[in-house]
């Protein structure tokens, strides 16, 4: 067979300022045709999975088009539509079947469903098209999405250390009903709930215990696939929330059991979804009191990978306000002061406002920069390949990227935005993180792929920005009402 294998990835955070051109995609990984499949061909990527599947398969692989940006704001309309064509226009000259690599909550000028649209384009042209997808476990779940395919999947993990693995099962799961020529059946079922991305993570609850249930589900030799899908609470559109979804052979009433079950169980652990924080200056003074290091210190509401601004230096500045010592920032998104810290060099003394350039209109912030003077301490051109368990083998770029070293702190700017879920965010400009009494990282919950086992303990900083987990700072218009936390509900 033909089978067509393609990545249109984007976490869209409505309430983000950052453009989200397709420049913006191209700059940090995308690729067209064959350079997209060796570009991502022997990665840990749901695309490399379908084409070792495929071809393992003896099939013929066609890779029109892998491009996946850093979450920011809206899609702009040319960048969508670039993508998306891509896509149709391998459809249009005909393909056997496709294995997509898409997030799932991707909000675009033209559409709040950029995934749904997506799917729904491919089948006007080809109805009968076999579809497989893998999704983001921040997926949210819409019917266009679940309508136009075949059988889909999500990562059950946050971090997402198992993307291969996922899309090995689903490009196996289309391959089989293909060859055994029977329809997947898919139920899917969503709970009134906006979950927090901060209470996701794999290894906590309340979600270490709904992943384990799908994780139970498919020990059923009916059920293909089980996914629980935590959704984008920041992609402000009607669909956004949980769900669950169940991919079944031959038995619709084991599926809607299933789904049932996993989503009744979401909506009773609903307000362990809800992040509840405490004072920045309280967290950084028990950060001080503690002696073995790393200690993670999350400024998680300025997390670029759930899209921030990455620039914003509320937490930056209590550090040192506070004292902290021996202490590794990653990272600062300026390219003004990169550029600035170039053309001092290396080793010479710069002062400058670092961070800062960004308004932040939907939680009325205004960009606030902060003075600082310091020794520059590395410039590079910001390349490197993910070794740990993230996107292993993916080669990244921050962007040139310089070191500023200020009263114990050495901070990494990057040119490029990028959350850092790798420990190559500072082995690429020197810094040994694993020495560091703390490591300040402006992530939510995929830090844990590069950093847990190196840290000795971690607080969450509440800071400012646009990946807030206080719903209070943030104007929810599009999301369907009532929704928990949102509005106060008993019964779904």
């Amino acid at each position: 067979m033909r089978i067509l294998v393609a990545m249109m990835k984007h976490e869209t955070n409505t309430f983000s300022p950052i453009p989200t051109s397709l420049d913006r995609f191209f700059e940090w990984g995308g690729h067209l045709g064959d350079d997209a499949y060796h570009a991502y061909k022997g990665t840990s990527m749901p695309f490399s999975a379908y084409i070792d599947v495929a071809e393992a398969s003896g099939h013929e692989v066609i890779t029109p088009i892998a491009a996946e940006a850093m979450p920011s704001g809206i899609v702009q309309a040319e960048a969508y539509n670039f993508m998306k064509e891509k896509i149709l226009d391998a459809v249009r000259i005909g393909v056997d079947a496709a294995l997509l690599d898409l997030h799932g909550a991707m909000v675009c000028e033209t559409t709040d469903d950029g995934e749904g649209t997506l799917l729904h384009e491919m089948r006007r042209i080809d109805p009968q098209l076999p579809i497989g997808v893998t999704y983001d476990l921040h997926a949210n779940l819409t019917q266009k999405m679940v309508e136009n395919c075949t059988c889909l999947i999500g990562y059950k993990t946050y971090p997402h250390i198992d993307m291969y693995e996922v899309g090995s099962q689903i490009a196996r799961i289309l391959l089989d009903s293909i060859k055994e020529n029977y329809e997947p059946i898919i139920c899917w079922a969503r709970p009134p709930v906006l979950a927090q991305t901060l209470r996701m993570g794999h290894s906590d609850e309340p979600m270490k215990s709904i992943l384990a249930l799908a994780k139970e589900a498919e020990k059923d030799p009916k059920v293909l696939a089980a996914t629980v899908f935590g959704g984008f609470p920041l992609a402000d559109f009607e669909d956004a929330g949980s769900s669950a979804c169940i991919v079944a052979k031959g038995d619709a009433n084991l599926a809607k059991d299933w789904c049932d079950k996993i989503v009744k169980q979401i909506w009773e652990n609903r307000r362990e979804f809800v992040y509840s924080g405490r004072p920045l200056s309280e967290a950084l003074t028990y950060a001080k009191s503690l002696k073995d290091g790393p200690t993670i210190l999350l400024d998680h509401a300025d997390n670029v990978g759930s899209g921030g601004t990455q620039d914003v230096m509320t937490v930056i500045e209590e550090v040192l306000n506070a004292g902290l010592e021996d202490v590794a920032v990653a990272a600062v998104y300026d390219p003004e002061a990169v550029n600035l810290m170039a053309e001092a060099g290396v080793g010479r003394a710069i002062s400058l406002d670092l961070g800062g350039k960004a308004d932040m209109p939907s939680i009325n912030k205004k960009g606030k920069p902060l003075r600082l003077k310091g020794i520059v301490k590395t410039l590079t051109n910001g390349e490197w390949i993910v070794r740990g368990p993230m996107y292993t083998g993916v080669k990244v770029s921050m962007g040139n990227t310089a070191v500023l070293e200020v009263e114990g702190i050495e901070i990494v700017i990057t040119s490029k935005h990028h959350e850092p879920w790798d420990t190559g965010v500072f082995t690429s400009v020197g810094i040994q993180p694993d020495k560091k009494r703390y490591l300040l990282l402006k992530s939510r919950i995929h830090y844990r792929a590069g950093f847990e086992q190196l840290a000795k303990n971690t607080i969450t900083c509440d800071g400012e920005g646009v990946t807030t987990s206080d719903n209070y700072l943030l104007d929810f218009r599009k999301v369907r009402r009532p929704i928990y936390p949102l509005d106060n509900i008993n019964e779904p």
